[in-house]
Protein backbone atom coordinates (compact mmCIF):
# COMPACT_ATOMS: atom_id res chain seq x y z
CA UNK A 1 0.00 0.00 0.00
CA UNK A 2 1.45 3.39 -0.93
CA UNK A 3 1.98 6.38 1.36
CA UNK A 4 -1.21 8.12 0.19
CA UNK A 5 -3.28 5.08 1.03
CA UNK A 6 -1.62 4.85 4.47
CA UNK A 7 -3.09 8.24 5.38
CA UNK A 8 -6.47 8.47 7.10
CA UNK A 9 -9.74 8.29 5.22
CA UNK A 10 -12.69 10.07 6.78
CA UNK A 11 -16.03 8.24 6.86
CA UNK A 12 -19.49 9.72 7.51
CA UNK A 13 -21.55 8.97 9.55
CA UNK A 14 -20.35 7.67 12.89
CA UNK A 15 -20.80 4.78 13.45
CA UNK A 16 -19.79 3.85 9.93
CA UNK A 17 -22.05 1.54 7.90
CA UNK A 18 -21.03 -2.03 8.68
CA UNK A 19 -20.22 -2.97 5.07
CA UNK A 20 -18.11 0.16 4.64
CA UNK A 21 -16.16 -0.46 7.84
CA UNK A 22 -15.56 -4.11 6.97
CA UNK A 23 -14.41 -3.28 3.42
CA UNK A 24 -11.98 -0.60 4.59
CA UNK A 25 -10.55 -2.88 7.28
CA UNK A 26 -10.12 -5.88 4.98
CA UNK A 27 -8.52 -3.70 2.29
CA UNK A 28 -6.03 -2.24 4.77
CA UNK A 29 -7.16 1.38 4.83
CA UNK A 30 -6.73 3.55 7.92
CA UNK A 31 -9.93 5.47 8.59
CA UNK A 32 -11.88 7.51 11.12
CA UNK A 33 -15.65 7.99 11.30
CA UNK A 34 -17.11 11.43 12.08
CA UNK A 35 -20.57 12.58 13.17
CA UNK A 36 -20.47 16.17 11.92
CA UNK A 37 -18.48 18.97 10.32
CA UNK A 38 -17.15 19.92 13.75
CA UNK A 39 -15.70 16.44 14.21
CA UNK A 40 -14.31 16.64 10.68
CA UNK A 41 -12.15 19.58 11.75
CA UNK A 42 -11.26 18.34 15.23
CA UNK A 43 -10.15 14.88 14.13
CA UNK A 44 -8.34 15.88 10.94
CA UNK A 45 -4.78 14.46 10.93
CA UNK A 46 -1.74 16.71 10.53
CA UNK A 47 -1.30 15.88 6.86
CA UNK A 48 -5.01 16.15 6.09
CA UNK A 49 -7.54 13.53 5.08
CA UNK A 50 -6.48 11.21 2.26
CA UNK A 51 -10.05 10.90 1.01
CA UNK A 52 -13.61 10.32 2.16
CA UNK A 53 -16.48 7.85 2.03
CA UNK A 54 -19.75 9.68 2.73
CA UNK A 55 -23.06 7.84 3.11
CA UNK A 56 -25.74 10.21 1.79
CA UNK A 57 -28.55 7.65 1.84
CA UNK A 58 -29.62 8.01 5.49
CA UNK A 59 -29.17 11.69 6.39
CA UNK A 60 -28.68 13.46 3.03
CA UNK A 61 -28.66 17.02 4.38
CA UNK A 62 -25.85 16.37 6.86
CA UNK A 63 -23.93 14.16 4.44
CA UNK A 64 -23.90 16.72 1.62
CA UNK A 65 -22.88 19.38 4.15
CA UNK A 66 -19.85 17.23 4.97
CA UNK A 67 -19.06 16.94 1.24
CA UNK A 68 -19.27 20.72 0.82
CA UNK A 69 -16.97 21.19 3.80
CA UNK A 70 -14.44 18.77 2.32
CA UNK A 71 -14.39 20.68 -0.96
CA UNK A 72 -14.26 24.19 0.57
CA UNK A 73 -11.22 23.64 2.77
CA UNK A 74 -7.99 25.53 2.16
CA UNK A 75 -6.69 22.27 0.66
CA UNK A 76 -9.85 20.69 -0.84
CA UNK A 77 -10.18 16.95 -0.31
CA UNK A 78 -10.14 14.90 -3.50
CA UNK A 79 -11.04 11.22 -3.65
CA UNK A 80 -14.55 11.62 -2.24
CA UNK A 81 -16.91 8.66 -2.74
CA UNK A 82 -20.58 9.12 -1.88
CA UNK A 83 -23.11 6.37 -1.22
CA UNK A 84 -26.59 7.19 -2.49
CA UNK A 85 -29.97 5.49 -2.78
CA UNK A 86 -31.54 4.77 -6.15
CA UNK A 87 -33.98 7.62 -5.59
CA UNK A 88 -31.07 10.07 -5.26
CA UNK A 89 -29.51 9.30 -8.65
CA UNK A 90 -31.51 12.01 -10.42
CA UNK A 91 -30.03 14.68 -8.12
CA UNK A 92 -26.37 13.74 -8.60
CA UNK A 93 -25.89 15.90 -11.69
CA UNK A 94 -26.52 19.04 -9.60
CA UNK A 95 -23.89 17.99 -7.06
CA UNK A 96 -21.09 16.73 -9.33
CA UNK A 97 -18.60 19.20 -7.89
CA UNK A 98 -18.98 17.63 -4.42
CA UNK A 99 -17.74 14.10 -5.16
CA UNK A 100 -15.41 12.09 -7.39
CA UNK A 101 -17.29 8.80 -7.55
CA UNK A 102 -20.46 7.21 -6.20
CA UNK A 103 -21.92 3.82 -5.24
CA UNK A 104 -25.48 2.77 -4.61
CA UNK A 105 -26.35 1.98 -1.00
CA UNK A 106 -26.31 -0.55 0.51
CA UNK A 107 -22.81 -0.78 -0.90
CA UNK A 108 -21.37 -3.96 -2.37
CA UNK A 109 -17.96 -4.51 -0.68
CA UNK A 110 -16.18 -5.60 -3.87
CA UNK A 111 -17.41 -2.53 -5.72
CA UNK A 112 -16.35 -0.11 -2.98
CA UNK A 113 -12.91 -1.72 -2.83
CA UNK A 114 -12.53 -1.43 -6.62
CA UNK A 115 -13.53 2.23 -6.63
CA UNK A 116 -11.12 3.06 -3.82
CA UNK A 117 -8.31 1.32 -5.70
CA UNK A 118 -9.26 3.31 -8.79
CA UNK A 119 -9.06 6.62 -6.90
CA UNK A 120 -5.70 5.74 -5.35
CA UNK A 121 -4.15 4.13 -8.42
CA UNK A 122 -0.75 5.62 -9.30
CA UNK A 123 0.44 6.13 -12.86
CA UNK A 124 2.63 3.35 -14.22
CA UNK A 125 4.21 2.23 -17.48
CA UNK A 126 1.88 0.29 -19.74
CA UNK A 127 2.21 -2.32 -22.48
CA UNK A 128 0.22 -2.19 -25.72
CA UNK A 129 -1.75 -5.23 -24.51
CA UNK A 130 -3.12 -3.04 -21.71
CA UNK A 131 -4.58 -0.45 -24.07
CA UNK A 132 -8.01 -0.32 -25.65
CA UNK A 133 -8.06 2.22 -28.48
CA UNK A 134 -10.84 3.48 -30.71
CA UNK A 135 -10.24 6.53 -32.85
CA UNK A 136 -8.81 9.10 -30.46
CA UNK A 137 -10.00 7.22 -27.36
CA UNK A 138 -7.42 5.34 -25.29
CA UNK A 139 -8.19 3.23 -22.20
CA UNK A 140 -5.42 1.88 -19.98
CA UNK A 141 -6.65 -1.29 -18.28
CA UNK A 142 -3.73 -1.37 -15.83
CA UNK A 143 -4.01 2.15 -14.44
CA UNK A 144 -7.74 2.76 -15.07
CA UNK A 145 -6.81 5.90 -16.99
CA UNK A 146 -8.66 7.17 -20.04
CA UNK A 147 -7.85 9.87 -22.56
CA UNK A 148 -9.19 11.26 -25.80
CA UNK A 149 -6.77 12.76 -28.27
CA UNK A 150 -4.16 12.73 -25.52
CA UNK A 151 -6.36 14.74 -23.12
CA UNK A 152 -7.13 12.86 -19.87
CA UNK A 153 -10.78 12.05 -19.12
CA UNK A 154 -11.76 12.39 -15.47
CA UNK A 155 -13.91 9.27 -15.14
CA UNK A 156 -15.30 7.55 -12.08
CA UNK A 157 -14.65 3.83 -11.68
CA UNK A 158 -18.00 2.72 -13.11
CA UNK A 159 -17.90 5.31 -15.91
CA UNK A 160 -14.55 3.82 -16.88
CA UNK A 161 -15.86 0.23 -16.65
CA UNK A 162 -18.90 1.08 -18.76
CA UNK A 163 -16.84 2.90 -21.41
CA UNK A 164 -14.33 0.04 -21.47
CA UNK A 165 -17.06 -2.54 -22.04
CA UNK A 166 -18.64 -0.50 -24.84
CA UNK A 167 -15.28 0.25 -26.49
CA UNK A 168 -14.42 -3.46 -26.46
CA UNK A 169 -17.63 -4.14 -28.41
CA UNK A 170 -17.93 -1.39 -31.05
CA UNK A 171 -21.04 -1.47 -33.18
CA UNK A 172 -22.95 -3.85 -30.90
CA UNK A 173 -26.22 -2.78 -29.31
CA UNK A 174 -26.74 -3.55 -25.62
CA UNK A 175 -29.92 -3.15 -23.63
CA UNK A 176 -29.79 -1.44 -20.24
CA UNK A 177 -30.43 -4.79 -18.56
CA UNK A 178 -27.49 -6.44 -20.34
CA UNK A 179 -25.21 -3.51 -19.44
CA UNK A 180 -26.25 -3.79 -15.79
CA UNK A 181 -25.47 -7.50 -15.84
CA UNK A 182 -22.18 -7.32 -17.76
CA UNK A 183 -20.72 -4.11 -16.28
CA UNK A 184 -22.11 -3.98 -12.75
CA UNK A 185 -22.18 -7.76 -12.49
CA UNK A 186 -25.02 -8.23 -10.02
CA UNK A 187 -28.59 -7.16 -9.27
CA UNK A 188 -28.33 -3.39 -8.94
CA UNK A 189 -30.79 -1.36 -6.90
CA UNK A 190 -30.71 1.61 -9.25
CA UNK A 191 -31.99 -0.41 -12.21
CA UNK A 192 -31.95 1.00 -15.73
CA UNK A 193 -31.77 4.53 -14.35
CA UNK A 194 -28.21 3.79 -13.23
CA UNK A 195 -27.14 3.07 -16.82
CA UNK A 196 -28.79 6.24 -18.14
CA UNK A 197 -27.05 8.40 -15.51
CA UNK A 198 -23.64 6.93 -16.36
CA UNK A 199 -24.19 7.27 -20.11
CA UNK A 200 -25.18 10.92 -19.69
CA UNK A 201 -22.08 11.61 -17.60
CA UNK A 202 -19.83 9.80 -20.09
CA UNK A 203 -21.19 11.83 -23.00
CA UNK A 204 -20.64 15.06 -21.08
CA UNK A 205 -17.04 14.11 -20.33
CA UNK A 206 -16.35 13.04 -23.91
CA UNK A 207 -17.49 16.50 -24.95
CA UNK A 208 -20.08 17.67 -27.45
CA UNK A 209 -17.86 16.82 -30.43
CA UNK A 210 -17.46 13.16 -29.40
CA UNK A 211 -20.63 12.49 -27.38
CA UNK A 212 -22.22 10.78 -30.40
CA UNK A 213 -19.71 7.94 -30.03
CA UNK A 214 -22.32 6.52 -27.66
CA UNK A 215 -25.54 6.26 -29.63
CA UNK A 216 -28.99 5.72 -28.16
CA UNK A 217 -30.87 3.00 -30.05
CA UNK A 218 -34.53 3.81 -29.47
CA UNK A 219 -36.46 1.19 -27.47
CA UNK A 220 -33.37 -1.03 -27.27
CA UNK A 221 -30.37 0.49 -25.51
CA UNK A 222 -26.94 1.88 -26.43
CA UNK A 223 -24.26 1.33 -29.06
CA UNK A 224 -20.64 2.53 -29.11
CA UNK A 225 -18.99 3.57 -32.37
CA UNK A 226 -19.25 1.45 -35.47
CA UNK A 227 -18.96 -2.26 -36.04
CA UNK A 228 -15.54 -3.44 -37.29
CA UNK A 229 -17.43 -4.75 -40.34
CA UNK A 230 -18.82 -1.30 -41.25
Amino acid sequence: MNNEQDRLLVVFPDPAPIDVARTLDLSGYSWKAVKSNDALDKLEPTHGWAGAVVDCSQDPESAWAVCRSLRRRENPISRVIVLVSGAQLADLEMREDLFDDFCLAPVHPRELDSRLRHLFYSEMSVSRESLIEYGGLSLNTETYQASFGGTPLDLTYMEYELLKFLAQNPGKVFSREILLSRVWGYEYYGGARTVDVHIRRLRAKLGEEHANLIETVRSVGYRFGQSKWS
